[in-house]
């Protein structure tokens, strides 16, 4: 599967376009499109480089969901993943109750653990608990 419209909104809905880099919540450095790869303080981008590091990190969550997903899935369900991996990394994504609950075929309890996935530093956070949501609501859509 691939990332459809509703999944690339709700991408683009939270991390919103930054041309200057910025340190994120947790002290990582980050441009464009919620880009972290080689990003260093002071750096700047185009909007067209954005764009291109959105659609290769994308591409990035989009092959681990569909590489680590063992169930059929909606394409509102694969975004809700795509959009929840792009954010969280799919090394924690790979090891997820999220990914072990849907893996069992329990899309309700998978559904659930989204909210689970909302903290900075152990602290419970307004912007993910938004942004976990509305994965969820549209993993449930």
């Amino acid at each position: 599967m691939q990332l459809g419209p509703k999944g690339k909104a709700l991408i683009e809905g939270f991390e919103q376009l930054r041309l200057t880099a910025y340190q994120d919540q947790r002290g990582i450095w980050t441009i464009g499109w919620g880009h972290t790869y080689g990003v260093v303080p002071y750096q700047t981008c185009t909007a067209a480089e954005a764009d291109a590091w959105f659609v290769q990190d994308t591409q990035t969550a989009v092959d681990a969901v569909n590489r680590t997903a063992r169930v059929a899935l909606s394409q509102e369900q694969f975004d809700a993943l795509v959009s929840f991996t792009f954010n969280v990394g799919q090394g924690s994504e790979d090891h997820s109750t999220l990914l072990a609950e849907l893996n069992t075929g329990d899309y309700a309890g998978a559904a659930e653990q989204f909210l689970v996935w909302n903290h900075v530093n152990h602290v419970p956070n307004a912007g993910l608990t938004r942004r976990r949501e509305a994965e969820r609501a549209l993993f449930l859509s």
